[in-house]
Formats: structure tokens, sequence, C-alpha cells
């Protein structure tokens, strides 16, 4: 019988030792890669459900002070405005200084902004503090850094974390709309924009205590894994410029929230105006966080199983269906068609996000995606700026809704043209 030598037995064993490592490896990045998405999922949530509360405040600020619906949307608007314009910064920074800085200022600037709101008294006022500093800050904890980040920790499952991620909006608007209706009529607008500056601030300390190294390095299953599909890895942001997916991506992210944030910005009012409860209509538009997270993670199911091309198209066939319920709503303000309206507009709120940035991170991955994607995303911030903005030009102009939902849906068909028409999006 043939016996093993010393020097064989030493190989074996130096190898089992190298595949245990390796396994351990695995099962320690798989560890880290989780907690990497639970963080941006609560930094989205915070984000997210933060500046989209204004919706609840809206009524009472107006209110207040005697604004027109104009007035006090053009402040919701500059948030979407600013935090698109930003987006750039926020890639640029990113892939400069890392992730502990760009995350720590987000939320310190939506600590101090909300504050700033407490004691306002005058638009402009709420516009540097809603408008410019909430804005800033959504997009430095929001989704450009968190689809850097978790890039280098999913590869090829970016999509599904991003799905995941994009749905934290749903969460947000699940958890702090009804939150923010509550502690409105109990405390007033004004303590309630104290209770979230504190504890927006308050969480800094906690954040700036993560292993941010650790974090930023990724894992090295993902950075050190060479894509065989990837031809150009030495993409600038003029030379992305130049390339017709980049505007295809830009122009789909602009109309897309133009139509979806035309109605977002004015949905609790609407359904007040139509006949609900101020606490039922804002707890109905919260609820929209339960499907949402559905949407997201079944129109990237679906990506995987039918294509991206028809899993975008369908997602913009039941939004077009969302907006003629909420239609319908004004004239028959029923139970049944409200669930209709949240599940089929709420679900798909936000649902193509996951599948656009994985087409723009696959497309111009680089060592400068992070300020190509931000880019692109300033369409999406402009989008929703016009959007919210022209829906309350609208509103005011026609005393009425129907004006503003016609508007919503051109513009979402819109967004849906370069699917079945650019190139690169239909592959």
């Amino acid at each position: 019988m043939d016996q093993n030598t010393p020097k064989e037995t030493s190989k074996e064993t130096s190898k089992q030792a190298s595949r245990e490592h390796a396994r351990s490896t695995g099962r320690g990045a798989v560890r880290t890669a989780l907690v990497v998405l639970a963080l941006c999922f609560t930094l989205a949530v915070l984000g997210r459900g933060l500046s989209e509360s204004f919706t609840v405040f809206l009524k009472p600020i107006s209110e207040s002070f005697g604004w027109d619906r104009a007035q006090v949307v053009s402040i919701y608007s500059l948030t979407w405005l600013i935090s698109g314009l930003t987006a750039p910064l926020v890639g640029r920074l990113f892939d400069h200084s890392g992730p502990r800085v760009v995350y720590a200022l987000g939320l310190f600037l939506l600590g101090s902004a909300f504050l700033i709101a407490s004691q306002a008294h005058a638009l402009w006022q709420f516009q540097l503090s809603i408008g410019l500093c909430v804005g800033i800050g959504v997009a430095f904890i929001g989704n450009v850094p968190n689809s850097i980040l978790l890039g280098r920790w999913f590869g090829p499952k970016l999509p599904t974390a991003m799905a995941v991620v994009y749905s934290a909006m749903g969460g947000g608007v699940l958890a702090l709309l009804p939150a923010s209706q509550l502690l409105i009529d109990h405390l007033g607008w004004r303590e309630t924009y104290q209770v979230y500056g504190l504890a927006a601030l308050a969480l800094l300390v906690p954040l700036l205590l993560l292993p941010w190294r650790m974090f930023a390095a990724g894992s090295p299953h993902v950075t050190k894994k060479s894509d065989p599909d990837f031809v150009d890895s030495g993409w600038t942001l003029v030379s992305a410029m130049r390339h017709h997916a980049f505007w295809a991506l830009f122009s789909t992210f602009f109309f897309t929230a133009v139509g979806m944030y035309a109605i977002a910005a004015q949905i609790v009012a609407y359904l007040i105006d139509a006949g609900f409860p101020p606490l039922q209509a804002a707890t109905a538009w919260g609820f929209s966080g339960v499907v949402l997270v559905f949407g997201m993670l079944g129109v990237s199911a679906l990506d995987g199983m039918i294509g991206r091309r028809p899993s975008v198209l369908l997602s913009y066939a039941i939004s077009i269906l969302g907006i003629v319920l909420l239609w319908l709503l004004q004239y028959y303000p029923d139970v049944i068609l409200l669930t209709g309206f949240v599940v089929c507009f709420g679900s798909m709120m936000g649902s193509r996000g996951p599948l656009i940035t994985a087409t723009a991170m696959k497309i111009f991955r680089g060592k400068r995606v992070g300020t190509i994607y931000g880019t692109i995303s300033i369409g999406s911030g402009l989008g929703s700026a016009f959007g919210s903005w022209s829906g309350g030009l609208i509103h005011d102009a026609t005393h009425g809704y129907n004006a503003l939902l016609v508007f919503a849906l051109a513009s979402v068909v819109l967004g849906m043209i370069p699917f079945l028409i650019v190139p690169a999006l239909r592959r």
C-alpha cells in the first residue's frame, strides 16, 4: 500500500488550510456585505423619510403663513433640485474622501436644517433650510454613495442590493409620514422639526465610530474580479457624455421623476381635498412604503427572469394605471380605489431606479463611475424639482387636479420612451 511522504502530507495540509481560510474569508465577506447593505438601507430610510415628510407639513405650513400651494411646493421642489445638482459632487467626494466623510456631512446637514426650519418665519428661510440644506443632506446619504459602496460588495448582484435600498424609500414613507402627522397633531409642526433635527444630529456619533475603512475596501471577490464583458475601463465624464446611453439614462431619470413627483408632492393634500381625513390620507400614502418593497423586489426579480427592458416597461404600465385610479378618486373617494392607487402607484414609485442604476454602473464602470453616475442622477433631481414645482403651479392656475394628472401621465410616458428606442437600453 502506498504511503504519503511527509512532503506530500505537508502540501495536502497546506491546501486544506488554504481552503478553510478561503471559506472563512468568504463567510466574513458575506457578513460584512450584509452589514453594509443594512447600513445603506437605514441611511436611505432616514434620508428619504425625512425629505418626503414635507408632504405632511405642506398644509399646516401653508395655513400658518397664508401661502398658496405653489409657494409652499417650491420648498419641496428646491429640495430635489439641489439633491440632483449635488449628486456629481457627492460621487466625486466619495471617490476622493470615502464614505465616512460623505455620510457624516449628510447627517449633519439634515439635523441642522430641521432645527433651522423650526424657527423659520419667511419663505426664504424654509427654502434655505428644507430646500437647500435638506437637498444636499439627502444627496450625501442617498442613492449615489449607496450605489458606489454596494457596488464594491455585491458586484453582479447590485440590482438586487439596490432594490433593497431603494425600498427604503417606502420604509421611510411608511414610518415617518404617519409619525409626522401624529407629532404635528400633538406637538405642532415647529416642535416636530425640532425632534427630527435633534434625532439626526444624535446619530452622528455612532455613525463616525463605524469601521469605514473596512466597509470602503469592498469584497475581494468583487473588487479583484474582472468582467469579461467589460471593454473600456477608462471612462471619463466627458467621454461618457458623448455616449448615447448617458443621455438616454439621464432623460429616463428626468421625465419619470417629473411625472411621479408632480403627483407625490400633493398626494396627501389631494386625498384630503377628495374627502379623506388628514390622518387617513397620510397613513394611506405611508402604506405605499409596504407595497413599494414588493414592487422593488418584484421588478428586480423579473429583471432576471424576463429581462431588463420588459421589466421596466411593465413597471411603467402599472404606474400609468395608478395615475388613472388617482384621477377616479376625486369623483369616487372609495377605499377600494384608494387601495388600488396605493398598490399600483406606490409599488412602482422608484421601482425602476435599481435597474437604471445597475445599467449605468455596468456601462460606465471604472474609477470615475461615482462622478458619472452622480451626473446622470442630476436628471432625477431636476425632474423631481420641475415636476413638483410645475404641479403646484398647475393646481393654482386650474384650481383642480385634472390638468396636473394629464401632465404627470404624459411625463411618465416620455420617461418610458428611451427603453423603447435607444439601442443600449433595448439590449
